[in-house]
């Protein structure tokens, strides 16, 4: 398979590329320059991707396409910045795989995408969260993340031949994570639900999402099946989100974000 991948010279697609060639694909890169160490194996391509004409020109030939290319948060650039970037390079992904006919494509959602660490205050509904969960996203980060799910279901009508993954990820981690007491209390871990993705489990996601069978656009979290804290997840749960109902188990460090979907229908399996 052929695959472009916006965004090859950030942390999720250094790490997606090499494994991609492993599996035997052919890669094209796209990102806004070309990466200080060219690969050979790799057809490197500065473009764009808020210019539809270059996204479309860029991907012309490919199979498949997985759009990790966005701002990661609200945090370094203004607010009008961070949503025009992810909504509309999100939007010319999808439009120009249909105009090509590509019809698998991967998109890098975040579990922000229903609101979370950027928020004034999370909330949440029940635990664990599941991808049923409605959204109360605030941040134009967590807003671009909503936006382009939104976008995926609207191509999925359009478009009955697509398959349309978008991808859950959090915290992309290469290494595990060593739980520290300073995490179990700290403002933002308790907003994000002490959640992580380990960074080549999120890859194996990536392609496991191209082939997998669903039809339309899904939605998964790709979050590890265990949180990075000290104190066991009940005990956070019931002194942080004490009126939070719980609808299943909870033993030991059992994550508090369900991705047993991504399990079911994608086959992954977090390292």
């Amino acid at each position: 398979m052929k695959i472009a991948i916006t965004g090859g010279n950030g942390r999720l697609g250094s790490a997606l590329i090499p494994l991609a060639l492993e599996r035997g694909h052919q890669v094209v890169s796209l990102d806004r320059q070309l990466p200080a160490q060219l690969s050979y194996e790799v057809s490197h391509i500065a473009a764009d991707v808020c210019d539809f004409g270059e996204f479309v020109a860029a991907i012309a030939g490919c199979d498949a396409l997985v759009h990790l290319a966005a701002y990661p948060s609200p945090r370094h650039h203004p607010n009008p910045v961070v949503y025009a970037n992810n909504t509309v390079s999100s939007y010319n992904a999808l439009l120009a795989a249909a105009t090509l006919g590509i019809n698998r494509v991967c998109q890098a959602s975040s579990i922000n995408a229903i609101g979370g660490v950027y928020s004034r205050a999370a909330r949440y509904d029940y635990f664990p969260v599941d991808e049923q969960h409605p959204t109360y996203a605030e941040d134009p980060y967590s807003l671009s993340k909503w936006v382009m799910e939104a976008q995926g279901d609207a191509f999925a009508r359009r478009y009955e031949n697509m398959r349309i993954a978008s991808l859950r990820f959090h915290w992309l981690q290469p290494q595990p994570v060593t739980p520290k007491p300073e995490y179990d209390h700290n403002t933002n871990w308790v907003k994000h639900l002490w959640a992580r993705t380990d960074m080549t489990s999120a890859a194996e996601a990536c392609l496991l999402s191209l082939s997998a069978d669903f039809s339309g656009h899904e939605v998964f979290y790709i979050v590890a099946p265990t949180q990075h804290t000290v104190a066991p997840t009940l005990e956070l749960a019931k002194q942080y989100y004490p009126d939070v109902p719980i609808r299943s188990p909870l033993p030991g460090h059992t994550s508090l974000i369900n991705s047993q979907k991504a399990e079911r229908v994608l086959g992954w399996k977090s390292t």
